[in-house]
């Protein structure tokens, strides 16, 4: 492709060289640079490759995008200067595979709960209704029933309008993707043409990344802001900040609620580990997901498909047929009567939610035993709360390791105790093996006693010191509780 297609719509400082060249590729990654390739210097919170740029010319790269221009020029090479190298390559992956998000009805979910289970719960649903979609999510990446293997909540920008024009080959109508804090905030979903936009809710999440919740709450608040006018905005009128996402945006502003006057209302009228009885808009739906997160989870994917202008009928119906993302909620059960749930939730609010909707349906006479942890490397300052949620609402707890990274378990658990008063701290057991911890948990339950194991859901591995080992908390739980499943 002509340079001078990639570079529409850049905010460019300045150019030296030609631009009337060729490209064969475009990458930001200088590993991956070859003969004819547009190199992307992006600044990054590892490293800077604006650091790489003599080894991606030596490489056969002959345009640099950059933000700084280097003392010594080469006259073989075009410099194109940008304020923003991050956002400069997401126009630029765009304008690589004709801006594929202009041909398909693009679909962003974003807050810090329930972006993962709105995505898959939107790709069945339209799944069901026989449209062709696409699916970019935490736990996989989906072409119609092509799974792709994901590695990041959003992928990178290049990837993202890769995988656009593939779905877009393959006759899909939608694609339904997260948009995470730190992709909105790298600008890697810059460039993209949102159809709709949704806001699911907003808590104490990736202060590692953000510094503050401020800062946190706008990079949200700038992925409504940018949507263009002819798209729906979709917000969670409940949270404290869902009428502030809608702030600024030009989209067509849309509520949902469970509490609050709204566009789209829900009621939970039952409740059951099966899954629950919902009144949407004056009718009742039974569906198979719980808890009151679920059904605000639940009322955002049917306002999706009204806004996009399905019937009732077909919606309700469709969504009396969804099934959990994988690792949200699951649940076992043993011959014993010990049920087993297996969640994702790795905020205190999560915690809160999936523990508050367990101790709906139980019954005093039946013992709740959570086992969790905290992440390495994140932000530490949810570890104290986590820890007292768990403590507040199970009748016994267990600390052990989640993917402790780079961290000490010993040092993570601490900081999790300091969060704890002197009763709180008589219902834990510290068993830093994650294996053990699980067993454990399934030895101390009786009949009808339930186990909680939070923090991993889906993954299917643990990360310690920089290696990833095999481990699923929903097959350990199977073996330790002697569940065959066929």
């Amino acid at each position: 492709m002509n340079l001078q297609q990639l570079l529409y719509k850049i905010n460019i400082t300045k150019v030296v060289g030609i631009t009337n060249i060729e490209l064969a590729a475009v990458a930001f990654d200088s590993r991956k640079i070859k003969d004819s390739f547009l190199f992307v210097a992006i600044k990054g919170t590892q490293s800077d490759g604006h650091s790489y740029i003599q080894q991606t010319i030596k490489a056969g790269a002959t345009v640099i995008v950059l933000e700084d221009m280097p003392a010594d020029l080469d006259n073989k090479i075009t410099y194109v200067q940008v304020v923003d190298s991050n956002i400069a390559l997401g126009i630029i992956a765009s304008n690589f595979y004709d801006n594929p998000s202009e041909k398909i009805k693009l679909v962003g979910i974003t807050g810090t709960n329930g972006k993962t289970t709105i995505v898959s719960l939107l790709s069945q649903l339209f799944g069901i209704l026989n449209i062709k979609v696409g699916m970019l999510s935490t736990i996989q990446n989906k072409i119609i029933d092509t799974i792709i293997p994901s590695s990041h909540t959003t992928p990178d920008c290049l990837q993202i309008n890769y995988l656009l024009n593939e779905m877009i080959k393959q006759g899909c109508e939608y694609c339904f993707m997260e948009a995470s804090s730190h992709a909105i905030a790298q600008g890697r979903i810059s460039g993209l043409n949102f159809s709709c936009g949704v806001f699911t809710n907003l808590t104490q999440d990736h202060l590692d990344y953000h510094n503050t919740f401020a800062e946190y709450r706008d990079v949200k608040k700038s992925f409504f802001d940018d949507l263009p006018k002819t798209a729906f905005a979709l917000s969670n009128k409940d949270d404290k900040n869902g009428m502030k996402m809608l702030e600024g945006t030009k989209a067509k502003k849309q509520t949902y609620s469970l509490k609050s006057v709204s566009d789209y209302k829900c009621r939970v009228l039952e409740n059951q580990f099966e899954g629950m009885l919902l009144n949407i808009n004056k009718v009742d739906v039974w569906v198979k997901l719980i808890g009151d997160f679920n059904a605000y989870n639940m009322l955002s994917v049917y306002a999706v498909a009204n806004l996009f202008g399905f019937k009732d009928y077909q919606v309700l119906t469709a969504l009396s047929m969804l099934t959990p993302a994988e690792g949200r909620f699951q649940y076992l059960q043993s011959e014993e009567k010990i049920t087993a749930i297996v969640d994702y939730a790795h905020t205190d609010d999560a915690l809160k939610n999936v523990i508050a909707t367990i101790n709906s349906i139980r019954t005093n006479a039946e013992k709740l035993i959570t086992v969790m942890g905290c992440g390495g490397d994140r932000d530490k300052t949810k570890r104290p709360l986590m820890a007292a949620v768990a403590c507040n609402l199970s009748n016994q707890v267990i600390f052990t390791t989640d993917n402790p990274r780079s961290e000490n378990p010993d040092a993570i658990i601490e900081e999790m105790m300091e969060g704890l008063n002197p009763m709180q701290k008589k219902k834990v057991l510290i068993i830093i093996d994650r294996q053990q911890a699980i067993k454990t948990a399934c030895r101390l339950a009786n009949t009808n006693d339930i186990v909680l194991v939070a923090g991993k859901g889906h993954e299917k591995y643990q990360e310690i010191n920089g290696e990833k080992f095999p481990f699923d908390d929903l097959e350990e739980l199977k073996q330790s509780l002697n569940i065959i499943i066929q």
